[in-house]
């Protein structure tokens, strides 16, 4: 799908009238005789085309008076792919909220770690997807109300603080609004008890665009998981959050039709984030048919494509994190890397205690590493002094890695740090800044893929031929590491 094709009329009226589930999340149908708002690929009969408009955000239906629909719960979609593939104003913005940054820090907030005046911030946004940022971030409070009156047996107060509203009135006035449905009707329509069973925890299903290959996804994780920090147990990636309010612990399964995702909270109020972090970790509002369909027409791709369709890029819940760790991992095995990194975590982490398994801290912030005498890490003089001034200028402000970082800018001031190349800097731009386009041409694995497949092996004939892989390099990275045999690329037993 293309970008701004929720404008198109006759592709929308299409979307809807063939249930088409690719589109959920990148336009809304809001029906004029119901006034109610549906995802495109709603169950129920297709309303008459005339019956029909086209919002492109839950925030822009709601505003303009129509309410979810209690069938295909269109507040529950998979996210627009557009925000994970831009690096403009309104994609940084969507980012930033998604985060939780509109709840704790306001519109001026917003505007601030934009770089742009809160006015400026306001009509972009409201020019694109017909809500601002108050009405977007009220949208997701609704949703994340809905989630915790459905599936815990918190009372409404409690859920009122944790999903973000200043008072139980607005809490009970949005929900009524937006559901057509009192936050006690809202639970009583649930059938049967769908309280977690452990305290505090609790069992969300986190959607995506089909398909999803989880092969190299939770391969990657798995592999590459720091001890104390991740563990792969019982089928699911576990591992620890540093959030806004406290920390967390997450369990993500994949399943056939969504990621079976377990959360464990130190404070409420840190479930949005969560939420949105472990989304972003693994890729799950991407749309896989646009990557692959761009991909497959490479045709010494496409049976790589072909054979495994729906492939994500792995990525990360913290990007300060996954910063240091691409450092530790300079020219050094997985082994050792994961190595390095158990040393700084039980060293340096914050200790935690999590009853289920075997994670034991938190993943240690830019300031604790700061505050190391750089003389106890065991590892080359040159990498320790590429990590010290990373980690220095993250502690410091000098250098921010966020959600809303420009993908371009970043990877310059990357290149600029003594001790990190063309590998480092791009590694840290697909999977820390989610830049769909990052490529890796100097890649060891990726060169001898490409000899196996018959594409240039050297960087820059491997670079000019990908220029029709855009502007989904990322993705074909993927394809390219699963040729090799490492565990990266399967699901663990």
């Amino acid at each position: 799908m293309q970008t701004g094709m929720h404008l198109d009329r006759e592709h929308c009226v299409r979307a809807v009238r063939s249930k088409d589930a690719r589109f959920d999340g990148w336009f809304f149908t809001a029906v004029l005789t119901t006034r109610i708002y549906c995802r495109p690929s709603c169950p129920a009969v297709p309303p008459k085309a005339e019956n029909m408009t086209f919002l492109p955000s839950a925030a822009a239906c709601q505003q303009a008076g129509y309410r979810a629909c209690k069938r295909c719960r269109p507040d529950t979609s998979p996210g627009s792919p557009e925000w994970n593939l831009r690096a403009d104003l309104v994609a940084r913005a969507m980012r930033l909220i998604a985060d939780g940054v509109v709840d704790r820090e306001g519109v001026p907030g917003l505007a601030a770690r934009l770089g742009y005046s809160p006015r400026q911030v306001e009509r972009q946004l409201l020019a694109e997807l017909g809500a601002g940022p108050l009405a977007l971030a009220r949208a997701q409070r609704a949703q994340t109300a809905r989630l915790l009156v459905e599936t815990t047996p918190m009372p409404m107060a409690e859920i009122a603080f944790a999903a973000g509203f200043s008072s139980i009135r607005a809490f009970n006035d949005t929900v009524r609004e937006v559901f057509a449905l009192s936050p006690s009707e809202l639970r009583a329509r649930v059938p049967g008890n769908r309280a977690a069973s452990t305290p505090g925890t609790l069992a969300l299903r986190l959607p995506f665009r089909a398909p999803l290959n989880p092969d190299n996804l939770f391969g990657h994780l798995a592999a590459t998981a720091v001890p104390g920090v991740e563990e792969w147990r019982d089928g699911a990636y576990r591992r620890t959050l540093r959030l806004p309010y406290g920390h967390g612990i997450v369990a993500l399964t994949p399943r056939p039709d969504h990621i079976a995702c377990r959360l464990t909270l130190s404070d409420p109020r840190d479930l949005t984030v969560a939420i949105s972090r472990c989304r972003r970790m693994l890729d799950l509002d991407a749309d896989p048919v646009a990557v692959d369909e761009r991909l497959r027409a490479d045709p010494l791709l496409a049976p790589l494509v072909d054979r495994a369709p729906g492939r994500r890029v792995p990525r990360t819940v913290d990007e300060a994190e996954f910063a240091v760790r691409a450092v530790l991992g300079q020219q050094v095995s997985t082994a050792a890397a994961r190595t390095h990194a158990a040393r700084l975590v039980t060293a340096h982490g914050k200790p935690l205690d999590d009853p289920e398994g075997g994670l034991t801290h938190l993943f240690p912030s830019p300031e604790a590493l700061a505050a190391v005498d750089p003389g106890t890490l065991a590892m080359p003089r040159t990498r320790r002094a590429t990590l010290t001034n990373l980690v220095r200028q993250l502690a410091d402000g000098t250098l921010h890695l966020g959600v809303e970082s420009d993908w371009a800018e970043v990877r310059a001031r990357l290149l600029g740090l003594p001790g990190f190349g063309p590998w480092t800097a791009d590694v840290v731009a697909m999977r820390a800044l989610g830049d769909p386009d990052a490529f890796l041409p100097t890649d060891l694995g990726i060169r001898r893929a490409a000899r196996e497949l018959g594409l240039p092996a050297t960087p820059a004939a491997l670079t000019a031929r990908a220029e029709s892989w855009r502007p989904w390099r990322a993705y074909a990275v993927q394809y390219l590491w699963a040729t090799d045999g490492h565990p990266i690329n399967f699901l663990p037993a």
